[in-house]
Order: C-alpha cells, then structure tokens, then sequence
C-alpha cells in the first residue's frame, strides 16, 4: 500500500489532492495548522488517514513530521502544499518577513527532515508547490514572487543532491497559475482563475506520472513560456496593477 504526507491538506490544493490520493486506495498523513479541518479528512475514512497539527513556521515541526510518518508506517510521496501568500504593493514589512518564514524558512525545514528520512529509507518522492510567480519578479508581490524561485531552485537542488548520492528520491516542482482559493480571497480580479478541484487533478497527474517540472494548467504553460521571452529591460516596466 502507498503512504504519502500532504502537508497544508487543510484547504486548497492540499486538501484536494489528499481527497484524490485517499479514492485512489493511498493511506495519507494529512498535518495543517487547523485540526478541525484536517478531522474532516480522516472521517471520510478514518483507517486510511492519519493526521497531525504541525504549524511549518514552528521550530518542532520537523519533529511533528518524523511522528506523523511513523504512525503512518513509512513514506513513499510528501506532497508540500503549505504556503502563503500576499499583494504588497506598499512593502508592509511585516508581510514580507512572514512571507519569507513560512514560503523560505518552514518550506527548507519541511524537505530537509523528509529528504533525510527518505535518504535512509529507500528512496521516495517529494512533490511541492512553488508557483508561475517564482518564474519572474512580480512587482505586487515580492515576496511571494522572490520565495516562489526560492522553493523552485531549492527544489532542482535537492534532485541534484539525490543523483550526486546515489539516491532514489524523485522531485516534482508544481507551478500553478491562480487557483480559486483562500489564498487568493483578497477581493482582487485575477484572470483564467482555475477550480482547485481542477488543478488538483492535474497535480495528482503529474506526481503520479513522475514528472519533474509541471506548470498548471496549459494556458499558464503558454503565458509562462512568453513571460521568458521578455527581456528584462521591457519586464521592469510593465505594470502588473493599478496603484
């Protein structure tokens, strides 16, 4: 039987993908910072889901993680759909710094203890979210924009890391484009907003096909590959949003 770890299962992306995991017979370790929300995935089928509060800012999630891995019985797929992000059109640095923990600082701690579990457990497969953000600097994020490549890079390091030692441990960096969740209920406009139902197909898809690097859905494939075409000299003065 296949074991994955989805941390940020609460809502979203994670909860969406932990729903579709759990139909397709996986036993799944769901870890949020809300447990009432993480109940109401164990009750759909309390013998194949095992849950844990782990809040990734804290200092002992790691060690909430190592517990939640050891109930489960073995990890074969950590899914990492924890983040947060903000517009900061005004640099509040109070966002910044807590965009820069929890997108930076909680995502290292998180891969760092499972790849460590995985490098002495046979192997294994880690998934996360960065996001199309990370593919460029976005003038109303910067943060989030900036911790996005962050995650990216980190992520391509690690499957460098791996193959250097020999490990069997594969990598799949999901981007998505915007997603119709709570991350994004701050009464903006955003465009070609996707179900999560939707995009939680498509990631699901794309971890279980093996695939390093997966950006959701097609039309952010398109906007992401002209996004690359533009010179940085013309990019810096494009405006992303009004004032």
């Amino acid at each position: 039987m296949k074991k994955a770890v989805i941390v940020g299962a609460s809502s979203g992306m994670g909860c969406e993908v932990s729903k579709l995991l759990l139909a397709r017979g996986w036993k799944i370790g769901v870890a949020a910072r809300r447990e009432s929300a993480l109940s109401e995935l164990k009750a759909l089928n309390p013998e194949m889901v095992e849950m844990e509060t782990i809040d990734i800012d804290a200092q002992d999630a790691p060690d909430r993680l190592s517990e939640l891995i050891g109930r489960l019985g073995g990890i074969d797929l950590y899914f990492h759909a924890a983040g947060i992000g903000f517009r900061n059109h005004f640099l509040d640095p109070g966002i910044e710094e807590k965009t820069v923990l929890t997108n930076s600082l909680g995502f290292t701690r998180m891969l760092d203890k499972v790849f460590n579990i995985m490098s002495q457990n046979g192997g294994g497969h880690i998934a996360a979210i960065s996001s199309i953000a990370g593919t460029k600097g976005l003038g109303p994020a910067p943060a989030y924009s900036a911790t996005k490549a962050f995650q990216a890079t980190y992520i391509q390091a690690l499957e460098q890391l791996a193959n250097t030692r020999g490990l069997p441990i594969r990598f799949t960096d999901i981007r998505p484009g915007f997603v119709n969740t709570a991350l994004l209920s701050d009464g903006h406009h955003y465009p070609i907003l996707m179900k999560p139902e939707k995009a939680a197909r498509e990631i699901a898809d794309a971890i279980l096909s093996n695939r390093h690097v997966r950006v959701i859905d097609w039309r952010y494939r398109i906007l992401t590959g002209l996004w690359q075409l533009i010179p940085r000299c013309l990019w810096r003065h494009m405006r992303l949003e009004s004032k």
